[in-house]
C-alpha cells in the first residue's frame, strides 16, 4: 500500500480542512471480483470503526459532508476525482484504493468507468450529510466540535490517520 496526502484549504464555498489531510491509500488491497472486493472493504471499515452505510458511485457534483468524517472504498473500475471543489484538485482512482475524506472536504466524481463501484464508510456515531453551500457559523462550529475518530478505516491503531491526522488539530 503507497500513501499519499494532500491538505487542502478554503475554497470559495468549499471549507475543506486546513489541518486534517485527505488521505489516499493506494492498492489498499489486492483488486477481486467486484462483490467480493465490495465485502472486504465493507469487513475492513467495519472492523476499524467506520461501518460502511452504502455501495454507489460518487455524485458527478461537488459538495461535502460537514457531520461526519468519510472514506470510500473503490471496490470496482476507475474514475477522475475532484477534491477541494470547484478547481481543485484532480486525482485518479482504480479498483483496490481508498480515500479518506476529513469533514469539509469537497469532492465529486468527473468521469468514471461503467463499472466503477465505491464503498462509503463513516465513523461510529457519525451520520453524514450533503451540503452544497457555503457553511454557516453552526456548521463550522459543527465540524470544529466533530469526535476524532479512533482508528484508520483502512489500517487500524497504527495506520496513516494516526501519522497524518493529530486528535487534537479540527478545522
Amino acid at each position: 500500500m503507497r500513501i499519499e496526502t494532500y491538505l487542502l484549504a478554503e475554497h470559495g464555498w468549499v471549507p475543506n480542512n486546513a489541518k486534517l489531510p485527505v488521505i489516499l491509500y493506494r492498492q489498499a488491497m489486492t483488486p477481486a471480483s467486484r462483490e467480493d472486493a465490495a465485502a472486504a472493504f465493507e469487513a475492513r471499515f467495519q472492523q476499524h470503526g467506520w461501518p460502511a452505510q452504502w455501495r454507489d458511485g460518487i455524485y458527478d457534483y461537488h459538495h461535502y459532508h460537514s457531520t461526519a468524517h468519510e472514506v470510500l472504498g473503490v471496490a470496482a473500475g476507475s474514475a477522475t476525482l475532484m477534491i477541494g471543489g470547484p478547481d481543485g484538485r484532480e486525482i485518479e482512482v482504480t479498483g483496490g484504493d481508498a480515500l479518506l475524506l476529513p469533514t469539509g472536504t469537497g469532492h465529486c466524481a468527473c468521469q468514471s468507468s461503467d463499472d466503477f463501484l465505491v464503498v462509503g464508510g463513516y465513523p461510529e456515531g457519525q451520520a453524514w450529510d450533503i451540503r452544497r453551500d457555503a457553511p454557516t457559523p453552526e456548521d463550522w462550529r459543527r465540524m470544529l466540535d466533530l469526535p476524532f475518530p479512533a482508528t484508520d478505516p483502512v489500517a487500524g491503531l497504527d495506520g496513516p490517520l494516526s501519522r497524518h491526522w493529530v486528535s487534537s488539530a479540527h478545522l
